[in-house]
C-alpha cells in the first residue's frame, strides 16, 4: 500500500522541516530521501516569509525531488509563494485600485514577513520552477490545497481546470491578475463555523476526495492553545477537513502528517 504524507507552512524553518522528515522516516540523518517507491510526500505551500531561510527550504525540497523517484514528491503553491513571486516580478509597482489605500506586492510582502535574503537569492530558474507548480492535488482520496478556502473554484470546475487556468494567469505579466490570485489564496476559514461542513462537502462533491487537507491557518489558533503545545493536525468540519499548519514560525512544530487512505 502506498503511504502518502503532507507537510505545509514551513516558512523558512529548514531545521524544523529536516528534523520532521527524518522523524517520519522519510529521510536519513543527513536529510537525504530514503523512503521507498511506495511513498509520496506533498508540500502544501508556504516555503517563504516569516522565517529565516525560505530560499533554503526551496533549494532543499528541489534537491529532495531530484533524489526521489519521479512523482514521489509534489508541491502545491501557497499564498506566500504567490507573494514572493509577485514581489520578485512587480516590486513596489502600484496595483490599480478604486480605493485610497496604495497597494503593492512590496508593501504586502513586508507586512507579511517577507525576508530580504529570499528575494536576493531567488533565481530565474527558481521562479520558472515555482510557476509550473499546481494549486490543487488529489491523493489517497484526499483533496489537497494550501488555503482553507473555497475560492479555488473561481478558476474552474475541476482540479485540472483550476490548475491550468491558474497556471496561465501566473504566466501573465498583468499585475491586477496576479493581485487577484494573491487575494484568493490568502482567504481562509471557509470550513469553520456552522456552515463550514456544508462548504467542505460541496467542494468535495465538485472536486473529488473524501476529505480536504490544508495548511495556511494555524491549528493551534483554532484550538485556542499555544503553538508550542500542538502535537498533531486537527480534524474538523464533521471530519471533512484536516488542518496541518503547525505554526512553525510561531513556535509550533512542522507537522508531517500521514494521509494514507483508510
Amino acid at each position: 500500500m502506498t503511504r502518502v504524507y503532507a507537510v505545509s507552512d514551513i516558512h523558512g524553518h529548514l531545521e524544523k522541516l529536516t528534523a520532521a522528515l527524518h522523524a517520519a522516516g522519510l529521510t536519513d540523518a543527513d536529510g537525504n530521501w530514503t523512503a521507498g517507491e511506495d511513498t509520496r510526500l506533498w508540500f502544501l505551500g508556504d516555503f517563504f516569509d516569516r522565517g529565516p531561510d525560505g530560499i533554503g527550504v526551496l533549494r532543499y525540497v528541489r534537491g529532495l525531488i531530484d533524489q526521489a523517484p519521479e512523482g514521489a514528491i509534489r508541491m502545491l503553491l501557497g499564498n506566500h509563494e504567490i507573494l514572493a513571486l509577485g514581489m520578485y516580478k512587480f516590486g513596489d509597482t502600484f496595483v490599480p485600485h478604486d480605493g485610497i489605500t496604495l497597494r503593492s506586492f512590496e508593501r504586502s510582502w513586508a507586512l507579511n514577513g517577507g525576508q530580504d535574503r529570499d528575494q536576493e537569492l531567488l533565481t530565474d530558474d527558481d521562479v520558472a520552477w515555482l510557476l509550473d507548480q499546481p494549486l490543487l492535488g488529489l491523493d489517497a482520496d484526499q483533496l489537497l490545497m494550501h488555503s482553507d478556502t473555497a475560492e479555488y473554484v473561481e478558476w474552474g470546475d475541476t482540479i485540472d481546470q483550476i490548475n491550468s487556468t491558474a497556471a496561465a494567469e501566473l504566466h501573465s505579466d498583468d499585475i491586477e491578475v496576479w493581485w487577484e490570485i494573491w487575494r484568493r489564496t490568502t482567504s481562509r476559514y471557509a470550513f469553520r463555523g456552522p456552515s463550514g461542513p456544508d462548504v467542505a462537502r460541496i467542494l468535495l462533491q465538485h472536486l473529488g476526495g473524501r476529505r480536504i487537507v490544508h495548511g495556511h491557518s494555524i491549528v493551534a489558533d483554532q484550538l485556542g492553545i499555544d503553538p508550542q503545545f500542538l502535537t498533531g493536525p486537527h480534524l474538523y468540519a464533521d471530519g471533512l477537513a484536516l488542518g496541518i499548519d503547525g505554526g512553525a514560525f510561531d513556535g509550533g512544530p512542522c507537522l508531517v502528517v500521514e494521509l494514507t487512505a483508510e
